[in-house]
């Protein structure tokens, strides 16, 4: 076998074993929540030696991590989708918000908080900066578009403007049960934001 089909080889063993691993700290970060998962559980699950995971993953907070930035991709892909045809603030918001609790119920909320509480953390590991991440930019993206057509205050900044409707978000999410009293602080706290933005 040349040594090029050996190398292809081991490496797509590795990416199948990273996905292995992935998967079942994933489903056990679900159960527990990632401080109290259990590693021995996961490598059980997974098929592989309990070293392998730190090999992969040198803390729990790196799968914490990927998931984050696999999210981030995936609602991306569903903004794009949605901001193919001309939208407003108040839906682009509403959409937002609702791809969070979405995430939220199909993730369990102990790993969706652990995923908020990480970009909080001054110690996140190899997380891109908050213009970078994609979900951020395109809200950037269409604040500064929806600033162009005269829908909101010339003086607005579109970076700011994200950032306080993004963090606020996350905080309700974070500190507050999945209940209608949440649903309707979401949806006074979208209000407000865009009520700060009108134009003057």
């Amino acid at each position: 076998m040349a040594a090029g089909a050996k190398a292809g080889g081991r490496e797509a063993q590795r990416r199948a074993t990273h996905e292995r691993l992935f998967a079942a700290s994933v489903a056990e970060f679900e159960r527990a929540g990632s401080a109290a998962a259990d590693v021995g559980a996961i490598v059980r699950a997974a098929g592989v030696a309990h070293g392998t995971f730190f090999s992969h993953f040198p803390t729990k907070e790196h799968v914490v991590a990927e998931l984050g930035q696999r999210e981030e991709v995936r609602m991306a892909a569903e903004l794009d989708d949605f901001l193919a045809a001309p939208r407003g603030l108040t839906e682009l918001f509403a959409v937002v918000t609702g791809m969070a609790v979405s995430l939220e119920e199909r993730i369990g909320t102990l790993l969706f908080r652990d995923l908020l509480a990480l970009y909080f953390s001054p110690s996140r590991p190899e997380l891109r900066l908050w213009p970078e991440h994609p979900v951020v930019a395109r809200v950037i993206g269409e604040v500064g578009s929806a600033r162009d057509r005269g829908e909101i205050d010339a003086a607005a900044d579109p970076s700011n403007s994200a950032t306080v409707f993004l963090l606020g978000l996350y905080a309700l999410l974070l500190t507050q049960e999945n209940n209608a009293a949440r649903a309707d602080a979401l949806d006074q706290f979208a209000t407000t934001v865009l009520r700060g933005l009108e134009p003057r």
